[in-house]
């Protein structure tokens, strides 16, 4: 197995911490963190990949006769872009609330929300 996955999920994943370390813009942060979801994404599929591996589902399978991926790890993929796509959905309406009520989207221009 190579590592090379696993550096393009570390490497995908610090590219989206940068931009939204970085980031002037509400609707930039929401990208970014975007991104370094999509990084899990990546590693869930490495760590349920098989060189070699069919579905599971066949029933002409004999025990041990090929290796077979892992579904659990699928469906946790699958259920991260689902609770990815929703906290973006739901961050992008709150940014949205807060450019309506304050008309910015810079974080630094919103001064009624310092402590």
């Amino acid at each position: 197995m190579s590592v090379l996955p696993y550096l393009v999920a570390a490497w995908v994943f610090l590219v989206g911490c940068y931009g939204l370390a970085t980031s002037r813009n509400l609707i930039h942060a929401v990208g970014c963190l975007a991104v370094c979801q999509s990084a899990t994404y990546v590693l869930l599929l490495t760590v349920g990949y098989r060189n070699g591996g069919t579905a599971p589902v066949f029933s002409d399978l004999k025990p041990d006769s090929r290796p077979v991926v892992d579904p659990v790890v699928q469906a946790l993929a699958l259920t991260d872009v689902v609770v990815g796509a929703t906290v973006t959905a739901v961050l992008l309406a709150l940014v949205l609330q807060i450019s309506k009520r304050h008309g910015t989207v810079d974080p630094d221009e919103l001064s009624e929300l310092r402590g």
